[in-house]
């Protein structure tokens, strides 16, 4: 459905020398910096699929996404969309995919949202069985109707986001592109979002790719992740698979021996060398160890040997933390002493 060949695009920022002189001195002459965004990225992204694209700040995500939606011409590589080549046939393109950007909106500002579905009915020709049952679902799961006949620009930013989620389903996409789609949405209608993106997804086959810093979202819409940081894919599989990549795991039981809980830590650090057991907030023992060390097998044997274990469980490990192992296993993997400078050009005004 989606493929990324080599894909780069590179900026021209031009740099100015400090204070007064140095804006005088651009007036001649002018120094510039190749900044690249996206460093060669490859991947595939199969049909049917819901995928997270998940990065730092300035990792290259936005600009990525931007390629795929025809947005953005990229510098070199190529990339298709259901067979298109985005940036080359922008309303072909425009027609199979919905997109949502926190920045940018598809909505008509000084409209309200049904005005804006109703223009949007007309461009994407949505037979009427579609619009109408589409309709219901967004009345349903966002209570769309709420948001009546106010301009789209006086709209709060949760009510504009779920109009503009709305609308980048309505004509029934093939392929939907997310940009933090819940940013400023309260924990029920994040819930709603998520129900509505993944019954498009199993009803329709919608191919979903997810851009986002909650990995709340992350979690319940997406099956499968690419990973990117500074520009380059630093991981593509599941979302299991990323987080097998964990260098930690841990156990957590309920403890019934007489000896006291910090007893019982001191005991399992010493028996564990590297382990670190703790105290959690509901009065249980987690025990955190190196897989490099450890399997769960030779942890839970320890534990069982020594304690009357009671509610043990082995949760999975936390998103979050092993995306930020990822990016500084990835830092230190990239790190070099040597490492050239970015490159200037010189030209005249």
């Amino acid at each position: 459905m989606i493929v990324a060949e080599n894909l780069t695009k590179e900026f021209r920022v031009a740099e100015r020398g400090p204070g007064l002189l140095g804006a005088l001195a651009t007036l001649f002459t002018r120094e510039h910096r190749i900044v690249r965004a996206v460093d060669g990225v490859s991947f595939e992204i199969p049909a049917g699929s819901r995928t997270a694209y998940i990065g730092a700040n300035g990792a290259g995500k936005s600009t990525t996404i931007k390629m795929l939606t025809g947005i953005m011409t990229p510098t070199s590589g190529r990339c298709l969309v259901a067979g298109i080549e985005p940036y080359r046939e922008r309303q072909r393109n425009a027609r199979s995919i919905g997109v949502v950007f926190g920045q940018r909106s598809q909505l008509w500002w000084d409209l309200s949202v049904p005005d804006s579905f109703r223009i949007l009915r007309r461009i994407y020709d949505i037979p009427e069985p579609v619009y109408r049952r589409n309709l219901r679902l967004y009345r349903e799961l966002l209570d769309i109707d709420a948001l009546g006949t106010t301009p789209v620009r006086q709209l709060s930013l949760g009510q504009r986001m779920r109009a503009e989620i709305a609308a980048s389903l309505l004509h029934d996409p093939a392929v939907v592109f997310w940009d933090e789609p819940t940013i400023g949405l309260d924990m029920v209608l994040k819930e709603a979002v998520r129900v509505l993106v993944n019954r498009a997804n199993q009803e329709l086959g919608t191919t979903v790719v997810l851009t986002s810093h909650d990995i709340g979202d992350i979690a319940a819409i997406c099956d499968s992740a690419l990973v990117v940081d500074r520009g380059r894919v630093v991981h593509q599989g599941t979302i299991q698979d990323l987080l097998r990549t964990a260098d930690r795991r841990s156990v957590t039981f309920d403890h019934r021996d007489p000896l006291p809980l910090p007893a019982a830590c001191e005991e399992i650090e010493r028996g564990l060398p590297g382990v670190r057991a703790s105290e959690d907030d509901g009065g249980r023992i987690r025990v955190d160890y190196p897989v490099a060390a450890f399997t769960s097998r030779q942890v839970l044997a320890f534990l069982l040997d020594r304690f009357d274990l009671a509610d043990c469980y082995a949760p999975e490990p936390d998103l979050e933390d092993v995306l930020r192992r990822v990016y500084e296993r990835d830092a230190t993997e990239s790190a070099s002493p040597d490492q050239p400078a970015a490159p200037v050009e010189s030209g005249a005004a």
